[in-house]
């Protein structure tokens, strides 16, 4: 079929107003467009449990998902194209549970390319004070389930993929360059009961970015290179669920991170794989770690949050400014970090592997070190960041039916996880390690 290019508004999701027919039956197929003209369209007339497939083409459209458990499905993932031509927030907004987004690009979005979230102010696309959401003092409602699997997004204003207020899901198989904050990022759950596994997440100005993510939060065999920072756990007083903790980061690939050709970030990080602002009681395990002009791995503090019983345990370190680095506010010191069975090379201060050897009390405070920090350069409009490769395509797409998404992912198993070869994912992506 020749390429589409459809515009649209946001559907509404509600099973029936959508232009278009739905074909007859239960857990049916709906055709992009030769049943319903538009995404929007087809979100409207589906019915749980339904495939939503869409044909190659351009879409000028912001798809709201409120309809549960229905699968969003392009039928080729390079040319299926959701684009924002950058006026509209976001791509494809999930706002109920069960839904699986898949085999699709999204770009060119203000702020997200798919948001996945339990949070009305979010989905509605109106940031509270501060730039945060639900600033107030009413309990965070949650979306229960999702699925994000196979999605490529780039160039978008905040985020490529963005789960907020949200639990129990899966971000896999997936590709998120040109995220203005970051490529990939979770925040505002506890316990998360997710799993971020086998993404690529480059050109951007943070790959993977968890804050105030906590308890059953996994990021798995993921490559997280030619970014300004590979990856970040923090706390952030701007979100709820203070403070960070309970991460387990384990078998990335984390390199490179000072690409030039990037969107620089507010805060102004650069040349660092790895950044705990305030996060406590995680876990990094078997990752590789390499060729970060600044540092390997840096621990801090956030504010009043001090980083506690972090573990550091048998990664390997090479080629970066410094290995591992700890800094502390002279208020707000660290307290039981510790490290066990790296390969590394330097730290700040010096003998961390020695001095903070694993395991520590929780009260035992962490010495810290300073080091110069270089001047990150400036970087480019989101907009200009490089297009990705073509990217793997989801399995048998037009012949598989909906995706049922479980109502709790399966959870890895830390022990089994080793440690990535320094190609990868190479494949598929554009920068790569020395």
């Amino acid at each position: 079929m020749g390429t589409l290019t459809l515009v649209a508004g946001c559907g509404s999701g509600d099973g029936g107003s959508g232009k278009g027919r739905r074909p007859a039956g239960a857990q049916v197929t709906i055709r992009v467009p030769a049943d319903a003209p538009t995404i929007s369209d087809a979100v409207s007339l589906a019915r749980s449990g339904d495939l939503v497939l869409v044909a190659p083409g351009v879409y000028h459209e912001s798809v709201k998902i409120d309809t549960a458990r229905i699968t969003l499905r392009g039928a080729s993932r390079d040319k299926v194209v959701i684009d924002g031509r950058l006026q509209q927030p976001n791509g494809v907004v999930v706002a109920a549970p069960g839904v699986a987004v898949q085999n699709l690009t999204v770009k060119n979005n203000t702020q997200n390319g798919v948001l996945v979230t339990g949070s009305a102010k979010a989905a509605a696309g109106l940031p509270g004070q501060s730039g945060g959401y639900d600033t107030g003092h009413e309990p965070v409602t949650f979306l229960k389930s999702f699925l994000v699997s196979y999605v490529t997004a780039t160039r978008n204003g905040l985020y490529g993929i963005y789960a907020f207020s949200a639990q129990n899901g899966v971000i896999e198989h997936s590709y998120a360059s040109g995220g203005a904050d970051s490529g990939i990022y979770v925040g505002q759950c506890k316990p998360c009961r997710i799993v971020v596994r086998d993404n690529i997440a480059e050109l951007n100005a943070v790959g993977y970015e968890g804050t105030n993510a906590s308890e059953d939060m996994y990021v798995i065999g993921n490559r997280l290179v030619g970014n300004r920072v590979g990856l970040t756990t923090n706390s952030d007083h701007q979100e709820k669920l203070l403070p960070q903790q309970g991460a387990v980061i384990a078998g990335n690939l984390i390199a490179a991170n000072q690409q030039k050709a990037t969107p620089a970030q507010a805060d102004g990080g650069w040349g660092t794989g790895i950044g705990i602002d305030g996060g406590s009681d995680n876990q990094f395990v078997r990752n590789r770690i390499a060729d970060n002009r600044n540092a390997g791995l840096v621990i801090t503090a956030t504010a009043d949050l001090p980083p506690v019983g972090n573990q550091i345990v048998d990664n390997t370190f090479t080629g970066n400014g410094v290995d591992v680095g700890w800094t502390f506010p002279t208020a707000t010191r660290g307290r039981g970090n510790c490290l066990r069975g790296n390969d590394l090379r330097t730290t700040v201060p010096a003998r961390l592997a020695t001095i903070a050897s694993c395991p520590l009390p929780a009260h035992s405070p962490s010495p810290a070190g300073r080091w110069a920090m270089p001047t990150a350069p400036g970087g480019i409009p989101f907009t200009e960041v490089a297009a990705p490769a073509p990217q793997p395509q989801f399995p048998h797409a037009t012949t598989t039916g909906a995706t049922a998404v479980p109502a709790v992912p399966a959870l890895p198993d830390t022990a089994g996880i080793p440690l990535p070869s320094a190609s990868l994912l190479a494949a598929d992506a554009r920068v790569r390690t020395s």
